[in-house]
């Protein structure tokens, strides 16, 4: 029997997929490529933005379109728990529906698909009907099977995962979210904020390690609120610290994700500050810079408690790289709310920041907001806040330039012109998958998840270059260090992914 699993959308969807995959190939199922030799299709989709939605529509109905008679095609993830109904009505071969948190019982939804297709039913069921298998649905009149909601039992065991293939993994500590944000749809189908067991975080840190992972990156909706809905907020330091005390010294960076304004504690600055393991970055997206709009979003507004902590947070970690997220056009963002956007980037001078336009999305509070912002000026914006950024961040990677990185090997590409080898690194100042990276040119030999020391020797806007130390298990070359413009207004000699 074999599997062929897609995931879309972000981290905590990976993690999902990991103990998918590892409880089919407990089962005996084997991974496939190719859809067409598979005996169940999985599709892990999102459902946070209506572009997201419409992505894993399309890859569910082009799977739905070759699928074979004998084949199994399931729907999984925050789009099915969004709107299972939808996906039921759009993708006309769908087998069967896997919420958010009963990824976990894959195996059982399969067999009750399975028994389905070998009896004859009889019954026709209205929408949502009760089936006669204990806690599984059925939607619409074709009788899809559906776990959706919440399972009966909590699982509070480490979650399978596969071998960790280039030195990086996720760990999730937390599901579900208890910010209000106007604009987000996460809470609708996430739910409230649901804490893992601090000791199955830790065994799951520890088996990953043993894996393979050199770095562990710590994701949630929300990871600074880890452990108040079990009666103990503040618990993320205990729960870092305890990371970092029970995994061995294969284990060499810890990165942090999505903190929430305000929620950074002083605890916790004193223990990213402390422990050698947990790497100088953080991920703590604001989503804007005017308190005006921020009230609108129903986000923190009080712009000094975020000085307040930057400043903490740079006192205690004078090389911390700082990555957040704002959204532009959101609605009744004026023109003067936008520039005290733009002054508060250049105040605060983050290293990192990711951008995106605002996306009403049906059955959010600011869908249904008056002064909706035009299309047009949410690109222009757009396009200005980034215009502002870019020197930013080339100051920043500029100011790299001359000194040692440890850098964690992703793959190897070619420089484009030459086919020079190039090596494909990050150093502790770039997240997987979203931030920048380190090239090394005239490079081969190091495989993925291996770590090496470079000196930087040049700097663009999002990536630097760098040389390595002599080593015997990859070969080097001197070479002349990729083009840049010192201005920051070309466009790296490279393909960087």
């Amino acid at each position: 029997m074999k599997y062929h699993l897609v995931t879309l959308g972000c981290p905590k969807n990976k993690v999902d997929s990991d103990g998918i995959e590892m409880l089919l190939r407990g089962a005996q199922y084997r991974p496939t490529e190719r859809p067409q030799d598979a005996d169940v299709l999985i599709v892990n989709t999102c459902g946070f933005l209506e572009a997201a939605k419409e992505e894993s529509i399309g890859v569910l109905q082009e799977l739905s379109r070759r699928k074979r008679k004998h084949q199994i095609l399931v729907a999984a993830g925050c789009l099915v728990q969004r709107n299972g109904a939808e996906v039921v009505e759009r993708v006309p071969k769908v087998d069967g529906l896997l919420g958010t948190r009963r990824w976990m019982e894959v195996l059982e939804l399969i067999a009750q698909i399975r028994n389905g297709k070998e009896r004859r039913r009889l019954e026709r069921y209205a929408l949502l009907g009760e089936s006669e298998t204990a806690r599984v649905e059925h939607l619409g009149e074709r009788l899809v099977p559906a776990l959706l909601g919440d399972p009966t039992l909590d699982f509070v065991a480490a979650t399978p995962r596969p071998p960790v293939v280039a030195g990086s993994a996720y760990l999730k500590i937390s599901d579900g979210c208890n910010a209000p944000c106007a604009f987000c749809t996460i809470p609708s189908f996430k739910g409230k904020l649901r804490s893992r067991p601090l000791e199955a975080i830790v065994d799951e840190a520890v088996a990953l390690v043993q894996a393979g992972a050199r770095e562990l990156v710590i994701v949630a909706q929300d990871t600074t609120d880890y452990g108040r809905d079990r009666g103990e907020p503040n618990s993320l330091p205990r729960l870092l610290s305890a990371i970092c005390h029970r995994t061995d010294d294969r284990l060499r960076w810890v990165r942090l994700m999505y903190a929430y304004p305000g929620h950074v504690s002083d605890e916790l600055i004193e223990v990213m500050a402390s422990q050698p393991k947990i790497v100088p970055y953080l991920d703590m997206p604001l989503q804007h810079g005017d308190p005006r709009t921020l009230r609108r979003m129903r986000r923190p507004s009080r712009l000094e408690t975020v000085y307040e902590h930057i400043e903490k947070l740079r006192a205690a970690m004078p090389d911390i790289a700082l990555r957040t997220t704002f959204i532009v056009g959101y609605p009744g963002e004026t023109e003067e709310e936008f520039a005290g956007l733009l002054d508060f980037v250049r105040a605060i001078e983050f290293d990192k920041v990711g951008a995106f336009t605002f996306s009403p999305e049906p059955g959010t509070p600011a869908a249904e907001l008056p002064d909706q912002v035009d299309d047009e000026v949410k690109q222009e914006r757009y396009a200005r806040l980034m215009e502002v950024q870019q020197p930013i961040s080339l100051r920043k990677n500029q100011a790299q330039v001359g000194k040692w990185l440890d850098v964690l090997v992703e793959g190897e590409g070619r420089v484009e012109g030459s086919g020079e080898p190039l090596l494909l690194a990050r150093s502790y100042r770039d997240a997987p998958e979203i931030d920048g990276l380190v090239l090394i040119p005239g490079v081969r030999g190091a495989a993925p998840g291996e770590m090496m020391q470079v000196l930087i020797n040049g700097a663009m806007e999002y990536d630097l270059v760098g040389e390595p130390l002599v080593s015997e298990t990859f070969s080097s070359r001197r070479s002349a260090p990729i083009a840049f413009s010192a201005a920051g207004n070309n466009e790296p000699v490279a393909h960087a992914r």
